[in-house]
């Protein structure tokens, strides 16, 4: 949702689109800074079917540039993708049935998408759905009341991965039949969302409509910019005015740019986000986190694997705590209020600041959104790495032979539709549950849903043909360099996953309050290491200990024999 503030911030971006249209367009600027990925991203251009082909229709649907989709627009795509649901189900099938379904309402997407999209849904096979729509920032306590209670007022919800600890670990949800497996094609999952992802004892849960990780965001005319090379040159710098590679270069740039101008505007480094978000605040820390933290080979980042003892206060993430404070004062005015829908929407998006960590909405928003002015000057990476990790077997820093640490984030690993188990007693209930996931999850939708606002990321094999995002109207290099950013995080060999373990948004909701305080000075980064550490102490005793080491062992593929009460 967003909120009055943001909104001011997001009108005025007609305004600065002009501004930022005359800069240098993005192949020009990813050649300059040496940004297009290679050799990731499929094998070039390639032919593209017939234009009868569903896929080649709905990127037509409204077409890159043209402005955002409309409710219209959504509902059409929706209707052509209805192919797979006709070839399951007979007209009329669940008429009379009604279905119930929670998810979230973030920026106008996800909830407002699936409402278009299941518009001619509902009309071919006669069934409603009544819609629970939750602000980011609600969605978590919403959840967690459900869970607790054991008071499931839905039958279809839209829920990330880290929640199976919590959901499919107290048996909640329907198994997903055979039917819709072979419907929406799971085996085309990029890797780290096949199994054991959205299963739980063997049994599959989920049906995928999202892949999450956080990449990096830069602006090229910063690092285009002849005045702002100068200036870097004359402040001292003995290295060359470039995109960032690491974390402490990061800083330094950040700290640079305090005072200097990019087209007209106040230029500004690296957005925080400081602010309490549900939860998922934490995400955007630990992508500041992760390269000082997660060391090659080593799976656990989180927590010590044999006792659940908290890493979050080791010498690793109180340096990215002190990064956050340290960045505050080069930031934009009252950046320690910004929660993620004001990093990446309203302020980068919008023109304000020069990097950002965000998920991959921030790449497809850039050239298909009404608000976006910096889809001519934007390029993508994975997140940027770290001179020196921290070895927490031998407790002390590193420097590898082999370079920079790099560990992108897989962020929350994605968005899935699950069902709840309150329907497998009505089986025509179920299986109408069960449509309304598949199709939602659709092979061809979920292309779309890449490619344009939505709230989801690609995270399917055949979301990396290059040639289909062409003739939708993106420009090659920028789109290949922007599915490189994200398939280059999703298989790095160092990129860090967390666990599906119980009570995670416990975790990270009382992390993230924490850090809101060392953010306002209340205290310094190690107090706020040692304070979520204790803090995480309790959540682990109050879940149980033994269990949970159990399951984390489990989620990082170490075994451990977890038996969840249900």
């Amino acid at each position: 949702m967003v909120s009055k503030r943001d909104w001011e911030l997001l009108t005025r971006a007609s305004s600065r689109r002009s501004v930022l249209k005359g800069a240098a367009g993005t192949a020009a600027g990813l050649a300059a800074t040496g940004a297009v990925a290679t050799g990731v991203v499929g094998n070039g251009l390639t032919s593209v079917s017939a234009q009868d082909d569903v896929r080649t229709q709905i990127l037509q649907i409204p077409g890159v540039g043209k402005g955002s989709p409309t409710e219209d627009d959504m509902a059409k795509v929706g209707e052509l993708c209805l192919g797979p649901t006709k070839a399951n189900v007979a007209e009329g099938e669940f008429k009379g049935v009604k279905l119930s379904f929670m998810g979230l309402n973030n920026q106008g997407l996800h909830n407002y998408n699936f409402r278009a999209f299941l518009r001619s849904w509902e009309e071919y096979t006669g069934a409603s759905i009544e819609w629970i729509d939750l602000a980011q920032a609600d969605y978590n306590a919403r959840l967690q009341q459900s869970i607790a209670t054991g008071t499931v007022d839905f039958d279809v919800c839209e829920m990330g991965a880290p929640y199976e600890g919590d959901v499919l670990g107290k048996g909640l949800c329907s198994e997903l039949p055979q039917w819709v497996a072979d419907q929406i094609d799971m085996t085309d999952y990029v890797g780290y969302l096949q199994p054991p992802v959205g299963t739980w004892g063997g049994k599959t849960y989920r049906v995928s409509c999202d892949g999450d990780c956080h990449n990096f965001n830069y602006r090229t005319d910063y690092f285009a910019d002849a005045d702002l090379a100068a200036a870097w040159t004359a402040a001292g710098n003995t290295d060359a005015w470039g995109v960032p590679k690491t974390f402490q270069q990061v800083q330094k740039v950040s700290a640079f740019l305090k005072g200097h101008k990019i087209g007209g505007q106040d230029a500004y480094g690296w957005l925080d986000v400081c602010a309490p978000w549900g939860g998922f605040g934490w995400y955007f820390f630990a992508s500041r986190a992760t390269a000082y933290a997660k060391y090659p080979g080593e799976a656990a980042w989180l927590f010590d694997t044999d006792t659940m003892k908290p890493r979050v206060n080791s010498p690793a993430f109180v340096r990215a705590i002190q990064d956050v404070i340290d960045n505050l004062p080069f930031s934009p005015a009252d950046q320690i209020n910004a929660d993620g829908n004001t990093t990446g929407f309203a302020q980068f998006l919008g023109g304000t600041g020069g990097m950002c960590a965000w998920w991959g909405d921030v790449g497809s928003n850039a050239k298909t959104s009404d608000a976006s002015v910096i889809g001519d000057v934007v390029a993508f990476d994975i997140l940027p790495g770290s001179d020196d990790v921290y070895n927490s077997s031998t407790g002390a820093w590193e420097t590898l032979s082999s370079g920079i640490n790099n560990a992108p984030n897989m962020a929350y690993i994605g968005w899935g539709v699950y069902v709840m188990k309150t329907v497998d007693a009505d089986p025509v209930k179920q299986k109408a549950a069960w449509s309304v996931a598949a199709h939602l999850g659709g092979k061809d939708l979920s292309l779309w849903c890449a490619a344009y606002p939505s709230g989801f990321q690609p995270y399917r094999n055949s979301h990396f043909n290059i040639a289909e995002w062409v003739a939708a109207g993106y420009d090659e290099a920028y789109i290949t360099n922007y599915l490189a950013s994200q398939s280059n995080s999703y298989n790095h060999p160092n990129a860090a996953i967390e666990p599906r373990i119980p009570g995670i948004f416990q975790y990270y909701s009382r992390a993230e309050e924490i850090l809101a305080q060392a953010y306002a000075g209340q205290m310094d980064a190690q107090a706020a290491g040692d304070a979520i550490a204790a803090a995480w102490e309790e959540i682990t005793d109050s879940l149980g200990r033994d269990n949970q080491i159990a399951l984390y062992q489990s989620a990082l593929g170490m075994g451990g024999d977890a038996t969840p009460t249900t």
